[in-house]
C-alpha cells in the first residue's frame, strides 16, 4: 500500500482551510464524509458514505439509481435496493439541511448533489494539479503540487461499503496521486532536493517496482546525491522483476539512464528532463512523405513557434490553410524531423473535422484512443470526459511528447485534448482558423500558402524525374500554372503521368484552353468558389476529361449522395447499368485517382472530389436525370435493406409495402442471415447518410421506410445511437407525409432506441403518442407492441404490478387480432412480471403457454426469450442446474444476437456461480463482458467488478 504519512502533513489542514473557508466541505481522499468547522458531521454508516461518494465524484450531475445500486451491491442488489437507496438519500438530506450551499435534489435521471467543486477535496486536488501544469515558475508549480498532495488524508474512499468503488474507482484515483507525486518529485530534483526525493521515493518504488517513471526518478535522485552504487542496485532489482514477472527488459529510456550512471554522466540533465518515458512509448505518426518538397520556410517557422521554453508549457501550434494545400503533409514531416525532441512518444489522431459525412470524431473518442495508446487499463478509465481528460493530462505530466491533432473541426473539439505539461506540444491542423483557440489558449498559428512556381516545378521533378520534366519545359509551365500552387493538385497530375509513362506531358493538358461545347465554360471559371482552394477543380477536371463518357457520368452522379463509400451494386443502380459495367467504370475511376478502393468492391472519394462531382452533375445533368438517379440509388438501399431485414429473426418487424424498384436498380445479393449482418455492417454509415439525404431531397417515403428496414440490424447489434439518429429523421419525414401509420411505427422504433440509451421519459412520450395513433387506425397489434414497450419502462422503474397490467392488456389486443406470435411473446412478458412479483408458479405456467405457441409457429426468437425467462425463474427458485439448462437452450439462438446474447450470458454465468461452478461461471461472465464492453461500455465496470470479486 502507498503510505500517506508525508512529512509535510502539517500543511494538509492549512491548505484545506484556505480552499473551503466557511461552510460545509467534503472529503473523498481518505475517510469519506462532510466536515464543518474542522469537525466531521457524518455520514454515520458505510452505505451512506458510498452514496455520498458517488454523488461527490460527479457533483452537479444526476447519478442514476441503478448506478448507486451497483456501487452498493455490484450485480446482486436485493429486492429492496431501491427503497434502501431512498432511505440513505433521506438521511443524507437531513445531514446537509443546515447548509444551503449543498443541495441534494431528485429528478427522473437520478439524484444530484449541487455543490461547488472547490468544496470537494478530490476536485480541488485536480484543479491544483492542472494549475501546476500551467505554472512557469518551477518552485510555484512544486508548491501547488504539494498543496494538492496535502489534501490526501489516506487511501481514498477508505471507509465506504461494497467493493465496486474500491475495485473500479480507487485505482484511477491512486494513479492520479502517483502522477502528481512524480511531477512534484521531478520539480524537486530540478531544485536540487536529491536527498529528500530519494528518501520519499525509495518505499514507493518498493511498492511499484514496475513503474518505470518512479524508478527513473529514484535512480536520478540517488545518482545526483552521490549514491551511484545504490542507484545501480535499484536498476538491477527492477530489471530482475521485469524479467521474472513480464519476461521483458525495462524500457529504452530507463536502460539509457542506467548506462549514463555507469559512465558517470547525468543523462537527465543533458536532456533537460528528469522524467524518462514509462513503459508505454507510443509512436503513432503516419508515414512521412517521400520525397517531401519545399516548405523550408514553413518548417523553420514551426521550429521557432514550437521552440522549448524552460519550465513552461508551450502553446498549441495550429497549421491552417485550405483543403489540399498540404497541412497534414507538412505537420507529419515536421513531426518526424522533430521526434527526437519528444522521446516519450508521439500521439496522432485524425479528428475527421472535414470529411464526406461531416461526422467529426468526438473529443471523448479521441481521449479514449490516447488513453489506450498510453496503455491505461480499461477498468481505470473514468466515466466522464472531464475525468478522462484529467487522467490523460496527468499521464503526460513530466513527459516530453508530441500530440498531433489532425483535421480539427473547431476549438471545442480540440480543447479536451490539449496537454498542460511543459515537455508536451500540441500540433493541430485545420481548415478553420481556430480563432477561439488563439484567443483563449494563446495558440500560435502558421497559415500555409500556395506553392511558388519554383516549388511546384521541384515537386514535379521529384515525382517524375528531372529528365522528363526537363524535356518538356513549356508543358511543365502550363501544368504549374493550371495547378495554381496546390500540392495535392500537382501530385494528382504526377500520378496521372506515372500511370501513362508513354504519354508526353503535353497530352495531359491538351484541350483545356478552349471550351468543348456550350455546356463547358471557358477557362473553368465555373469552378472558382472564391477561396484559395477552388482551383483544385482545374486539376480534377484534367483527370475527369480523360475518362470515358460512361465513367465521367458515373463520377458526376456519385456527387448526389454524401456517403462515405459506395458498393459496386449501388454504383450500378445509381447509373442504371449492370454490375459488370459498373465494376469496369469504377476501375477506370480508380486508375485515374478519382476514386479509391479501400476494400474489395467498395469505393471511396475524398471530400473535395465528391464536392467537385456534385458541382459537375449540377452543371451537366438535368434535374430529371439527377432525381431519377437518386431515386434508383435510394431504391437500391431500401430494397436491399428490406431483403436483408427479412433474413433476420426479430421480435418485431414493421410491415412495409414498398413500391416496385425503378428500372435499372440492382438489389444486393443477400441470401442468408450471415450475409445480411455483413451487408448491414458494411453499409450502416452509408444508410444513415442515405436516409438523411432522402429526407432533404423530398424522398420522405424512402426516409422512413429505410429506417424501419434497418431496425432489425440496429437492434440486434445494439447500435442505439445510430438507430435514434435514423428514426428522428424518419419521424420528421413521416410527419411531412401526414402518414399516421408511418408516424406510429417510427415512434415505436425511436422509443426502443431511446430505452437502450436510458432516455425513459422521452421514450415513454413517443410510445404513448404511437399508442394513440394505433388506436385511431384500429390496429390492435400496434397497440399491443406499444403496451409491451411501456411495460419495459415500468419494469426498469420497479413497477412490476403496473407492467403486468399493461402486458395483460397487450395480450387481449394480440388475441383479438389473431396475432399468435404476439400472443406468445406477451405471455412470456406476463410470466416475467409474475416472477418479478414472486409468483413463480404462475410465472412458469405463463411461460410454458408461450413456449407452446412459439414452437407451433417456429418462432425461434420468441422461444429464446421465453427460455431465458424460464432460466431466470428457476434461478430465483434456487434450481440452478435447471436455470443453466434453460439459459443454454436460449443461447442456441441468442448466441448470434450480440445484444440479447450478452444479457443471457451474464445470467448464465450467475447461475453457474450460484450452482458452485465458479470457474465455469467466471469464464461465462468473461464472455459476456467482452460483448458488454463493446455494446454498452457504461455497464462494463459493474460486470468487471463482479468477475474480479469472484477471485
Amino acid at each position: 500500500m502507498i503510505k500517506y504519512d508525508d512529512h509535510r502533513g502539517s500543511q494538509r489542514l492549512e491548505a484545506w482551510d484556505d480552499v473551503t473557508g466557511e461552510g460545509v466541505e467534503f472529503r473523498l481522499l481518505g475517510p469519506v464524509g462532510a466536515w464543518h468547522a474542522g469537525r466531521r458531521l457524518g455520514p454515520s454508516t458505510p452505505q451512506q458514505r458510498t452514496i455520498l461518494a458517488m454523488l461527490l465524484l460527479e457533483p452537479g450531475r444526476p447519478v442514476p439509481v441503478a448506478r448507486l445500486e451497483t456501487a452498493l451491491w455490484a450485480t446482486e442488489p436485493p429486492e429492496s435496493s431501491r427503497n434502501a437507496v431512498q432511505g440513505h438519500i433521506s438521511r443524507l438530506r437531513r445531514l446537509l439541511a443546515p447548509f444551503p450551499e449543498a443541495a441534494l435534489t431528485t429528478s427522473a435521471r437520478g439524484y444530484c448533489l449541487a455543490i461547488g467543486r472547490d468544496r470537494i477535496d478530490l476536485h480541488r486536488f485536480r484543479e491544483l494539479v492542472r494549475g501546476a501544469g500551467g505554472e512557469p515558475d518551477p518552485e510555484r508549480a512544486a508548491g501547488l503540487l504539494r498543496a494538492a498532495l496535502a489534501l490526501w488524508q489516506g487511501p481514498p474512499l477508505t471507509d465506504v461499503a461494497g467493493r465496486w468503488l474500491a475495485d473500479v474507482v480507487v485505482p484511477g484515483l491512486e494513479e492520479e496521486r502517483l502522477a502528481a507525486l512524480e511531477r512534484r518529485a521531478a520539480l524537486d530534483l530540478r531544485q536540487g532536493r536529491h536527498h529528500e526525493v530519494a528518501a520519499e521515493l525509495a518505499p514507493l518504488v518498493g511498492e511499484n517496482p514496475l513503474r518505470e517513471r518512479l524508478v527513473s526518478l529514484l535512480m536520478t535522485a540517488l545518482s545526483r546525491g552521490d549514491h551511484r552504487t545504490e542507484a545501480l542496485a535499484v536498476f538491477r532489482g527492477v530489471r530482475r522483476r521485469f524479467a521474472e514477472e513480464l519476461g521483458i527488459e525495462p524500457g529504452e529510456e530507463l536502460q539509457r539512464l542506467h548506462q549514463a550512471i555507469l559512465a558517470g554522466r547525468d543523462e537527465t540533465a543533458a536532456n533537460g528532463t528528469t522524467a524518462p518515458a514509462s513503459l508505454a512509448v507510443p509512436r503513432h505518426l503516419p508515414p512521412d512523405t517521400e520525397p517531401f518538397t519545399a516548405r523550408e520556410d514553413e518548417l523553420a517557422a514551426l521550429d521557432q513557434l514550437t521552440a522549448p521554453r524552460p519550465e513552461q508549457a508551450p502553446p498549441p501550434c495550429v497549421v491552417t490553410g485550405t483543403g489540399g494545400v498540404g497541412k497534414t503533409t507538412l505537420a507529419v514531416h515536421w513531426a518526424h524531423r522533430a521526434r527526437d525532441r519528444f522521446p516519450d512518444g508521439q500521439l496522432y489522431v485524425n479528428l475527421q473535422g472535414y470529411g464526406p459525412t461531416h461526422a467529426a470524431r468526438s473529443p471523448a473518442e479521441a481521449v479514449r484512443l490516447f488513453l489506450d495508446a498510453l496503455q491505461v487499463p480499461p477498468e481505470l478509465i473514468p466515466a466522464t470526459l472531464e475525468a478522462q481528460a484529467g487522467l490523460y493530462r496527468s499521464l503526460l505530466a513530466g513527459r516530453r511528447m508530441l500530440i498531433l491533432l489532425d483535421n480539427a473541426l473547431d476549438s471545442d473539439q480540440v480543447r479536451p485534448l490539449l496537454p498542460n505539461a511543459p515537455g508536451c506540444l500540441a500540433l493541430i491542423t485545420s481548415r478553420a482558423e481556430l480563432t477561439g483557440l488563439v484567443a483563449a489558449e494563446g495558440a500560435r498559428t502558421l497559415s500555409l500558402g500556395l506553392f511558388s512556381p519554383a516549388e511546384s516545378r521541384e515537386l514535379l521533378a521529384r515525382r517524375l524525374g528531372v529528365a522528363k520534366v526537363g524535356a518538356e519545359p513549356q508543358a511543365v509551365d502550363d501544368i504549374v500554372s493550371r495547378c495554381a500552387g496546390l500540392p495535392l493538385a500537382l501530385s494528382i497530375v504526377a500520378a496521372r503521368a506515372h500511370a501513362r509513362p508513354a504519354f508526353p506531358l503535353r497530352a495531359l493538358i491538351t484541350g483545356l484552353d478552349e471550351p468543348d461545347g456550350p455546356d463547358e465554360p471557358g477557362n473553368l471559371d465555373v469552378f472558382d468558389g472564391g477561396d484559395t482552394g477552388t482551383n483544385m477543380r482545374t486539376v480534377f477536371s484534367w483527370s475527369y476529361r480523360a475518362l470515358s463518357p460512361e465513367a465521367a457520368r458515373l463520377f458526376r452522379l456519385r456527387g448526389l449522395l454524401p456517403g462515405p463509400e459506395i458498393s459496386t451494386s449501388a454504383a450500378a443502380s445509381l447509373a442504371g447499368i449492370d454490375v459488370r459495367q459498373a465494376r469496369r467504370l469504377l476501375t477506370e475511376l480508380t486508375r485515374a485517382n478519382l476514386a479509391a478502393e479501400p476494400a474489395p468492391g467498395r469505393y471511396g472519394w475524398h471530400d473535395l472530389l465528391r464536392a467537385y462531382a456534385e458541382e459537375l452533375t449540377l452543371l451537366h445533368d438535368c434535374e430529371s436525370e439527377r432525381r431519377e438517379a437518386l431515386h434508383r440509388l435510394l431504391d437500391h438501399y431500401l430494397h436491399s435493406a428490406h431483403l436483408g431485414d427479412g433474413l433476420l429473426e426479430m421480435l418485431h418487424r414493421v410491415p412495409l409495402n414498398l413500391a416496385e424498384p425503378r428500372p435499372g436498380v440492382v438489389v444486393a445479393r443477400i441470401t442468408d442471415r450471415a450475409q445480411s449482418l455483413a451487408w448491414f455492417g458494411r453499409e450502416h454509415r452509408t444508410l444513415l447518410a442515405a436516409i438523411r439525404h432522402a429526407a432533404r431531397a423530398g424522398f420522405d417515403a424512402h426516409a422512413w421506410q429505410l429506417a424501419c428496414a434497418c431496425w432489425g440490424f440496429l437492434s440486434q447489434e445494439a447500435r442505439s445511437d445510430d438507430q435514434a439518429a435514423m428514426y428522428r429523421i424518419a419521424l420528421e419525414a413521416a410527419v411531412r407525409l401526414d402518414d399516421p401509420a408511418a408516424q406510429a411505427h417510427v415512434r415505436v422504433g425511436l422509443a426502443q432506441a431511446l430505452i437502450r440509451l436510458g432516455e425513459d421519459d422521452t421514450s415513454g412520450s413517443h410510445l404513448r403518442q404511437a399508442l394513440t395513433l394505433f388506436r385511431t387506425l384500429g390496429d390492435p397489434v400496434g397497440q399491443g407492441i406499444c403496451l409491451t414497450y411501456l411495460s419495459v419502462l415500468e419494469d426498469r422503474q420497479g413497477r412490476y404490478a403496473e407492467g403486468l397490467a399493461l402486458s395483460e392488456e397487450a395480450l387481449r389486443l394480440h388475441r383479438s387480432a389473431g396475432d399468435r406470435a404476439g400472443e406468445g411473446r406477451v405471455l412470456n412478458n406476463i410470466g416475467w412480471f409474475h416472477a418479478r412479483l414472486g409468483a413463480y408458479g404462475e410465472a412458469l405456467r405463463r411461460c410454458e403457454e408461450a413456449l407452446l405457441i412459439q414452437r407451433e409457429l417456429d418462432d425461434r426468437a420468441g422461444e429464446s426469450a421465453t427460455l431465458d425467462s424460464m432460466g431466470y425463474i428457476h434461478h430465483l427458485l434456487g434450481q440452478y442446474e435447471e436455470a443453466i439448462a434453460y439459459y443454454l437452450r436460449s443461447l442456441s439462438w441468442r448466441g448470434g444476437n450480440r445484444a440479447l446474447g450478452a444479457r443471457t450470458l451474464q445470467r448464465l454465468g450467475e447461475a453457474q456461480v450460484a450452482a458452485g461452478r465458479v470457474t465455469e461461471g467466471r469464464q461465462t461472465l468473461g464472455r459476456a463482458l467482452d460483448l458488454v464492453a463493446e455494446l454498452a461500455p457504461g455497464d462494463a465496470d459493474a460486470l468487471r467488478a463482479r468477475i474480479h470479486g469472484l477471485g
